[in-house]
Order: C-alpha cells, then sequence, then structure tokens
C-alpha cells in the first residue's frame, strides 16, 4: 500500500448513491494525480492522507485507487487558506479565509481553536462570528472522529455529519450498540447501510436488532411502493431472501412486533395482510371516520336547493349540465361526496357554483388541496382563500405542537363545507389525519380526476372511496363547448379512452418526431430556450416544465436536469453557486424537494427557485410558492440531499400541478413506464401547451398499456362493511 499526502485540488466526479469520486490531488511534491474511490463529499483546498494502489484505467489511463484516507492539519499559509475556505467550516468563505490567514499566518489554525476571541481584531469579524468559526472547527474535529470509525467499520463516513447533527458525541456510542437506529433516525440512511455497519461490528443475522429493522425496512418499502399492507406469505418469502434468515425466523420476530403493536394482522378470505402500525390506524380509522360522517344528520339548508340553483343561474349567467346540477345537489344533500371527471368537464365550473350557493345559505366553506400550488390555482380560479391540506390541518414546527397536526377530534375545523380539489394525490395517512379534524356535519366534498396516476404515497383513497359504491359519486363525462377547441382535452379523453391521439399540427398540441434519445434532448433544449419561450413570450422556467417517464436513461430526469441547468442557467462571475457532491446548485435554479420535512414545511415534491447562497455559511435559500404568499426556506449544507434540480421532474411528481407548457419526452427508452394514465397524467398538467417529442411506437405503447398496478388496499372493503353494520 502507498501513502501520499496532498491537497485536493479539483472534484471532477461524485456519486451520491455510493460515494464514488474521481478527483485531482496535488502531491507535497510532485506532479497532479487522479485519485478515485469512494470517499466523503471533498471540498477543493482539503489536505489529505490517502492511502492505495495505482491502477491503469482502459480509458482514463494512470489513477490512484484511495483504499483509506486521512484529514490532515496542513502546514504552510496557502495550505491553511484552501482548508479553511475550503466550506467545510460555516462562517469561512475564501475571502474571511484569506483575511485570518493574511492577519495570523501559520498560526491561524491555533488561533481558532485556543483563542478564538482574536478573530475579532480582523474587520468584518465579530466576536459572534468568532465564537461560530471556533464552534465550526471543533465540530470538524468530532466528525473527523466519526469518519474515521465509520471507515474502519467499511463504510463510507459521507453520512457523518448527519449522524453527528442527530448523535452529537454520542454517534460512535449509538453506532456501536445499535447501528439499525441510522435507518429509523437518519435520512439518507437506510437498512442496508446500517447492516452492512452492523455485519462489521460483528453483529449476527440473526440479532433480534436485525431481524425486527428487517422486517421494518421491508414493510416501509411496500408502502414505498404505494401498498398499505403486504402480504405475509409473500413478504416472508421475501423478506427470508433479503436477510438471508429462515421463514420461521422471521415469522417469531413478526409475532414480537406484533405484540409491541408496532404490526399488525388481519386475514381475509384470499390472504393474511401485515400492516405497519401507522398504515392500520390510518385505514381502519379512516373506515369508522366515513361511517360518522355519512351517519350523522346534517343541518339542513335554510334555502331549497332549486331556488338556489336558479338564483346561480340568473346571477352568474351559467347553466349548469344536468351532471353539474346532480353534483352540486350531493353536494348540499350529502355528508360525503366525490367530484370526478377529465379535463374540460366542468369540475372547476362545480366547485365555483357549490362555494356560492353556501354563501347564498350564509353557510361558510374552507377550500384546500394538496399543493401549495395546486391550492393557489384553488384560489385564482374561485376568488376565495385556499390552503394546502397541512396547512389546513394546523402542521406547524414540531418545537410547538410536537410534530402532529393541530386540528383533530379535539380541535376540528369549523365550516359547513369542506371542498378538497385535486384529491386523486391524497394518500391514505393524509386522508385520514383530514378525516380527523371534520366536524361532524361539515359536508366533506372531494373533486379530482380518478383516471389520473395514483397518490405518490401509499394507498388509491379517490379509486377505493368511488368503488366502494357507499360514497355518492358523480362522475362528469361531458366536455363543455369551450374546451372542445382545445387539443389537449380532445387528446386527454382520446388517451383515456385508449385511442391514439391526434398528432396533427395544432394550436396547443405538438408532436415532433425524434427517432435517437440525443436528439429529443436536443429538441427539449431548443424549445425551452428559444422555441416556445419566444413563440409564447413566457418565461422559460416559471412556465415551462419537462415531464418525463423515468429518472435515469439520457432522456430521463437527471440527464435533462444537467443539460437544462446549462443551458437556462449557465455559470456566470456574478452568481453564486455551491457545489454539494457532483451537484451544483445556482442562484436561479428550480429544485424540488424529496422529502417530507415537517418542520420546515415543504413536501415531497415541491418546486421552488434558489434565491440566494451563502458559500462562507454554505447555506442556500429556496422560495416556495404558498396560496397566498411565496416562502423563503433556509437548507444547511447537510441538508442538501433532500434537494435536486427540477427542470425537468418525473410524471409522478408532477401530480396536482398545472403548467403553461408541458414537454414530454416518449421513447421507446420508457419502455417499463409507459402507461396510459402516465401519458394522461402527463398531458392533463398542461394548460395552454402540450409538445411530445420521441416516436409514435411509444405512445402507441403508452395508450395501449391499460395495466394500472394494484395496490394493496383494504380500505374500499372496510368502508363497505362500516356502511352494512350501520345500516
Amino acid at each position: 500500500m502507498i501513502e501520499i499526502q496532498g491537497t485536493v485540488i479539483q472534484i471532477i466526479y461524485y456519486n451520491q448513491d455510493n460515494y464514488y469520486t474521481v478527483a485531482k490531488f496535488k502531491p507535497g511534491s510532485g506532479k497532479t494525480l487522479t485519485m478515485v474511490g469512494n470517499l466523503p463529499p471533498l471540498s477543493p483546498g482539503e489536505p489529505l492522507l490517502i492511502t492505495g494502489e495505482w491502477v491503469r484505467h482502459k480509458e482514463y489511463g494512470e489513477q490512484f485507487q484511495v483504499q483509506e484516507w486521512e484529514r490532515k492539519i496542513p502546514k504552510t499559509l496557502l495550505g491553511i487558506e484552501r482548508f479553511l475556505g475550503g466550506g467545510m467550516i460555516k462562517g469561512i468563505g475564501k475571502a474571511t479565509a484569506a483575511k485570518i490567514v493574511r492577519k495570523f499566518g501559520l498560526e491561524s489554525l491555533e488561533i481558532i481553536e485556543n483563542t478564538p476571541e482574536r478573530l475579532a481584531e480582523i474587520p468584518g469579524i465579530s466576536l459572534k462570528k468568532a465564537l461560530k468559526i471556533n464552534a465550526g472547527l471543533k465540530e470538524q474535529a468530532a466528525i473527523q472522529q466519526i469518519m474515521v470509525f465509520l471507515q474502519g467499520v467499511g463504510i463510507s463516513p459521507a453520512y457523518a455529519l448527519k449522524i453527528y447533527r442527530v448523535y452529537s458525541n454520542e454517534a460512535i456510542n449509538v453506532v456501536s450498540e445499535n447501528p439499525y437506529r441510522l435507518a429509523d433516525d437518519v435520512f439518507g440512511i437506510g437498512f442496508k447501510i446500517a447492516d452492512q455497519i452492523a455485519e462489521k461490528l460483528g453483529i449476527g443475522k440473526d440479532s433480534p436488532y436485525r431481524i425486527r429493522a428487517g422486517i421494518r425496512y421491508l414493510l416501509n418499502e411496500v408502502s414505498a411502493e404505494g401498498h398499505v399492507f403486504a402480504i405475509e406469505s409473500d413478504f416472508l418469502t421475501k423478506a427470508s431472501q433479503e436477510l438471508d434468515l429462515n421463514e420461521l425466523q422471521l415469522a417469531a420476530e413478526v409475532e414480537e412486533l406484533i405484540l409491541q403493536k408496532e404490526v399488525f394482522r388481519e386475514k381475509t378470505s384470499d390472504f393474511t395482510a401485515l400492516y405497519a402500525a401507522p398504515f392500520y390506524y390510518s385505514e381502519v380509522g379512516a373506515a369508522a371516520k366515513i361511517q360518522a360522517l355519512l351517519g350523522i344528520q346534517l343541518k339542513p339548508v335554510p334555502i331549497d336547493p332549486e331556488t338556489l340553483l336558479k338564483d346561480f343561474a340568473a346571477t352568474s349567467e351559467i347553466t349548469l349540465a344536468a351532471k353539474q346540477k346532480e353534483a352540486v345537489i350531493n353536494a348540499l344533500k350529502f355528508g360525503m361526496m366525490v367530484i370526478t371527471g377529465g379535463p374540460g368537464t366542468g369540475k372547476t365550473t362545480i366547485i365555483k357554483a357549490i362555494i356560492q350557493l353556501f354563501a347564498m345559505a350564509r353557510m361558510p366553506v374552507l377550500l384546500a388541496a394538496p399543493t401549495g400550488r395546486a391550492a393557489k390555482r384553488l384560489a385564482e380560479t374561485t376568488g376565495q382563500e385556499a390552503k394546502t391540506i397541512h396547512r389546513l390541518l394546523g402542521y406547524g414546527n414540531e418545537s410547538k405542537n410536537g410534530g402532529k397536526f393541530q386540528r383533530n377530534e379535539k380541535e376540528p375545523l369549523t365550516a359547513e363545507a369542506l371542498i378538497i380539489d385535486e384529491f386523486s394525490m391524497v394518500d391514505l395517512p393524509l386522508f385520514y389525519n383530514l378525516l380527523k379534524a371534520v366536524t361532524p356535519g361539515t359536508r366533506l366534498i372531494m373533486v379530482g380526476d380518478v383516471d389520473q396516476l395514483p397518490s405518490v404515497g401509499p394507498g388509491s383513497v379517490l379509486r377505493d372511496l368511488i368503488q366502494s359504491q357507499v360514497i355518492p359519486t358523480v362522475r362528469l363525462d361531458v366536455i363543455f363547448r369551450q374546451a372542445e377547441a382545445s387539443l389537449i382535452v380532445a387528446n386527454a379523453h382520446k388517451i383515456n379512452r385508449g385511442e391514439f391521439p391526434y398528432l396533427s399540427t395544432a394550436q396547443d398540441f405538438f408532436f415532433i418526431a425524434k427517432p435517437e434519445p440525443e436528439q429529443v434532448v436536443q429538441t427539449i433544449i431548443e424549445l425551452v430556450k428559444t422555441r416556445i419561450s419566444g413563440y409564447l413570450q413566457c418565461d422559460p422556467l416559471e412556465d415551462i416544465q419537462v415531464l418525463t417517464p423515468m429518472r435515469r436513461t439520457i432522456t430521463g430526469v437527471e440527464n435533462l436536469n444537467l443539460n437544462l441547468q446549462a443551458a437556462l442557467n449557465p455559470p456566470q462571475t456574478d452568481k453564486d453557486e455551491l457545489q454539494f457532491g457532483a451537484n451544483i446548485f445556482r442562484v436561479g435554479d428550480k429544485v424540488m424537494q424529496l422529502k417530507n420535512d415537517y418542520q420546515k414545511l415543504v413536501f415531497n415534491g415541491d418546486i421552488g427557485k434558489i434565491r440566494e447562497i451563502d458559500n462562507e455559511e454554505r447555506t442556500l435559500s429556496v422560495a416556495y410558492q404558498d396560496a397566498d404568499a411565496e416562502r423563503v426556506i433556509i437548507y444547511e449544507s447537510e441538508e442538501l440531499d433532500q434537494l435536486v434540480l427540477s427542470y425537468a421532474i418525473s410524471v409522478h411528481k408532477s401530480q396536482g400541478n398545472e403548467y403553461p407548457v408541458v414537454i414530454m419526452p416518449v421513447t421507446t427508452q420508457h419502455f417499463l413506464m409507459l402507461q396510459r394514465n402516465l401519458l394522461y397524467t402527463a398531458v392533463t398538467r398542461a394548460k395552454k401547451m402540450v409538445v411530445i417529442i420521441g416516436t409514435k411506437k411509444a405512445i402507441a405503447i403508452a395508450v395501449k398499456n391499460n395495466r394500472i398496478e394494484e395496490r394493496h388496499s383494504l380500505l374500499q372493503q372496510r368502508i363497505k362493511a362500516a356502511y352494512r353494520e350501520s345500516w
């Protein structure tokens, strides 16, 4: 093994999934070399001692393969300046680092560590900032210790900062005693990484810690696929393979988890279901709440519904069709109801009518939608206040309410009616929390398109409600005259019926034939940057959204984002940017949140724009659109793995949102994801224009494939059973 001490010069490539790094490295003496290996996030200027061997890559030539590494304290003025200004220590950027080294020279690090108040002698550094720099240096020393420990158990320490943030000085003790806690406590560390750590620490495969953590992990994997529960026989077979254990060992620990009420078992005539506790409580609780809402005696509407409809027609000059009238009357008549239909069928008109009728009857109404964009659109189209569901239910700062919804049975919402738009996006846990906050006697009106993709979270709530045949439902199937002129609307319905869409030249629906993926990418860039933005006089970032079926492949989310960022928001000398691994975030970038963060109140799929970057503090600020205003959220450096670029996003992540222009690549590269409801969902996201780029063959595959992914759920059956009991 060869040891080389030197400095990181440049990060060429960094893979966040496996930490594989390619970087330029300058030894203390000699030529700059290329080093490769699984390493933590590095910054240019970091001094390292690397241990490994020389290897020859058939394409890139000689490289140094790093097996072990250690951060070193720099000894030269240039090394100290690079180390301090490399971004590892909060409060110090390149400019501040240069000032410190000019003032204190080779004593800089010693002064920061032992007499930090002296930093205040430098203009621009307050005592508060000096102490913060001191804390940052000490924190780096603690993190270094964790990194060395993790390296010793065979895991890349890229997560060291997160582990330190969660456990502080107890990090090594926690990991040593039960590494499986990491999977529950630290975002980004799943069971598999914890399992690798446990193996290195000598924890056996049959450890109860491991088996229970594995069961919880695999049940969460099931829910990540949209299922509410796992079928026990299938689950035990898969778990046996995944965990390399026999089914008897697994079954014994399942029983233990059932005793602890972390897992629930439910037997049906066809199979036995295993639920993670939160989803069991949500499904059983939702069915009970529905029974109560449907069975309650409603406060009568003080004016005859037919009179209300006549007055509405006279004042609004809108004549409702038969199905629309039925929907409005049901909204007045029942404790719960569903309105579903495709684009152009008048869902928005019905919402407006219901609001006006309740207003005429002096009965207050609340409006909500799953996302900030959808809530804002609802407010704009109705002229009434609308909130996200989370905001409506009072999910605030965890320190204030314990990380729970403030609105529930004890403090319910007060209104005569509650209208939820874009209801196809609502998953089972959110639905249950919503039901808990609905006062018995409040009319719950759910509006959405059941033919779109189901929610990202577990369950198929809207589909289950409709198929239960217990909830009064109105399906709108007539396209109104003003929508008939739109090929977006016409083609959406053709796709939904399994018919090939019209691809002739039209004002709002275009098809561009490009057989090669590289041609598709180049065409998308041209369309966004100049052709469409120039034609419609629109903002390429705000008004145009690229949707794609897959993350990877040439025409997938990741590659399209890199290309679109380079075209739409290239680097500039006066534009701040922040490197996180191989990703570069730049002021002006469109970004998307990847996980629900209940403290920040940003949720999986929310899209914002980077407003500001502070390179000294290693933070960036993202502006998100709420229903009523723009909200700015600050991200620390260790939280940046929650963000990705969003010039292009998956169709699933677009649910509940509308965009003036949608561009979608549809190629046979996406064969596995080409489904009718996916194409339908993408087309219905557009208001003014749809552009599909690819091949007719790929479109035909999608249109013909009506395979709807069945999700394991018993909500429909529970609703039926509860309804039979009440009658």
